[in-house]
């Protein structure tokens, strides 16, 4: 207990170390890229009511068709994150976001055909895998008392699903085509500028045993579990909201299809804007009690739902209310991965959790589909999230706050 009485002086010295120039320009470099590619990834989501229509897809059907882009950008951030960690976001970064690009352009010879589109949303799972190039990228730029807060704005980008349930229809008004090869076209102008003006840390530890290897210790780690757990609800949330809520505004509530899309970018905005007010919280209240508090206020709201309310405006607080919700367990959760993650395995750790957070984005479209097909009601699916929002906000309140580093 003396040590650490002594050493409490010690904090204001790394305090006293503010975020270089070089850690801003990477942060707001690796917030656009994962914007521009969560946009690629989202990119079926928003049109996906005209997918049912031509194609005559089953509420199951279309269900899958949006959630196989989330289940193989999920899983790839698994060895993306340790590919990161060995090689860099340097080189990660660019050839990830221009790799995306081939996927985004082969989604225009795929409408016509509902296998085609199933084969192009398994590439374009490719976007999704960028967060786990970012915040490792982030986490070594930023010094501990800034990185939740960093973290957070990072996770911003996340944002880009907004911005693909916005504007996707409406570009697509003026040409079938034309919002493919707006994306593909900003994801080349971004790879070519992030491969000149992305740098890693110079302090950077780069990992010498195998990618397997890698990912073994990381998955040793309990908390690695324990993180990917509330990240699946967090997280999973967001993404499920973000790719099913159109359908489901559109199914339930009756709106065109570019109304459901306004709306559903109205709930991935709130969930942006609160991701950076999770981490900043985490950076001045335990991470732990901000992911408990928030899962408790998105369990609330998944209950009111459930309720099937009209939209305006008791459904209309409850789904803004919940994405404020999950969108600050979000930043919360990997604020506590900064704190409890040894430096080196941040890459690997961070692929795992975020592909524990991206599968919780795929099941739910999947059960809300099916729930739908067989009851005629979403009241189910609701009950179902306000379960697992529960048991995260036990979990988080009752086991995360004694978490230490584990070296």
């Amino acid at each position: 207990m003396d040590t650490s009485v002594k050493q409490s002086p010690e904090p204001p010295a790394p305090a006293a170390a503010a975020p270089s120039p070089a850690a801003y320009r990477n942060l707001v470099l690796a917030t656009v890229g994962f914007a521009l590619t969560f946009w690629a990834w989202n990119l079926i989501a928003p049109m996906s009511g005209d997918y049912k229509d031509r194609l005559g897809l089953s509420s199951f059907q279309q269900s899958f068709l949006v959630a196989v882009p989330v289940l193989v950008g999920s899983l790839g951030r698994i060895p993306v994150g340790a590919l990161t960690d060995k090689y860099g976001a340097k080189l990660m970064f660019p050839l990830v976001s221009a790799l995306t690009i081939v996927p985004v352009l082969l989604l225009i010879p795929a409408k016509n055909s509902y296998g085609a589109m199933l084969a192009v949303g398994f590439l374009l799972g490719l976007g999704g895998t960028t967060f786990a190039i970012g915040v490792p990228l982030v986490n070594a730029w930023f010094p501990p008392h800034k990185r939740g807060f960093a973290l957070g704005v990072f996770g911003m980008g996340m944002g880009g699903v907004a911005l693909s349930g916005y504007f996707t229809p409406r570009i697509a008004k003026h040409g079938d085509n034309l919002p493919f090869l707006v994306v593909a076209g900003a994801l080349v102008v971004f790879a070519l500028v992030a491969a000149v003006l992305v740098t890693d840390h110079p302090g950077r530890k780069i990992p010498t045993d195998t990618l397997a290897h890698r990912l073994g210790e990381a998955g040793k780690l309990r908390v690695t579990w324990e993180l990917s757990a509330l990240y699946a609800i967090g997280f999973g949330g967001i993404v499920a909201f973000g790719v099913y809520l159109p359908t489901y505004l559109k199914t339930w509530y009756e709106m065109s299809p570019t109304e459901a899309g306004t709306k559903a970018a109205g709930f991935a905005l709130v969930t942006v804007v609160f991701r950076p007010v999770g981490g900043w919280l985490s950076d001045r209240i335990h991470p732990a009690m901000v992911t408990s508090v928030a899962l408790l206020l998105a369990a609330l709201m998944a209950i009111v739902q459930a309720f099937e309310p009209p939209l305006n405006p008791v459904g209309t607080i409850a789904l803004l209310a919940m994405a404020a919700g999950l969108g600050t367990a979000s930043g919360s959760v990997f604020a506590l991965v900064s704190q409890v993650t040894p430096q080196p395995k941040v890459g690997s750790v961070t692929g795992i959790v975020g592909a524990m957070g991206g599968l919780g984005g795929f099941v739910p479209p999947l059960v809300m589909g099916a729930i739908y097909s067989a009851k005629d009601s979403y009241a189910i699916g609701f009950m179902l999230l306000s379960d697992l929002a529960l048991a995260g906000c036990v979990y988080a309140y009752g086991r995360m706050r004694t978490v230490q580093r584990d070296e």
